[in-house]
């Protein structure tokens, strides 16, 4: 009979720790940035998201900040009108209002499109989007090789 009242015991205490798993994972599955999540981020001013990136960006937010706000405008105007966004600004630097959104950036030769995700936040637009593709040789020519050469005469 002790043993029974035991099973159950241990059954319940079981259930708990399983609930207590789920609450964490859900809780870490929740993305931040120096402390602070995606809606803080977004209602947060783009002089103090400065102080959060690195230096390189940080420079460039702070002295240009009328920029990243004019094209994070015209962004939202594109998407209210419901045309693609396209720019060639390849060393923009990618803030929180711009997540989530697809943005051809121009690579020389056309626009990739990119979906700007949490990760990219700092970075600039530029370096996710390839300018070089990669070579692909072909057979070598008439006359390249000796043994082509001995062929052609």
């Amino acid at each position: 009979m002790s043993a029974s009242k035991s099973s159950p015991v241990l059954a319940s205490s079981v259930g708990v720790r399983h609930k207590m798993v789920k609450e964490v994972i859900i809780k870490s599955k929740e993305k931040k940035y120096c402390g602070f999540g995606l809606d803080e981020l977004k209602t947060m001013p783009l002089a103090t998201f400065a102080k959060y990136i690195p230096s390189r960006s940080r420079r460039s937010v702070l002295r240009h900040p009328e920029v990243i706000d004019k094209f994070v405008k015209s962004c939202e105007d594109e998407i209210t009108r419901k045309k693609k966004i396209r720019t060639h600004f390849r060393d923009l630097v990618i803030v929180p209002k711009m997540v989530g959104m697809i943005i051809g950036i121009y690579n020389g030769k056309s626009f990739e499109d990119v979906l700007i995700n949490f990760e990219m936040l700092g970075h600039r637009l530029g370096e996710f989007t390839m300018t070089r593709q990669r070579v692909t040789h072909s057979e070598a020519g008439i006359g390249a090789t000796r043994g082509s050469r001995a062929a052609k005469k």
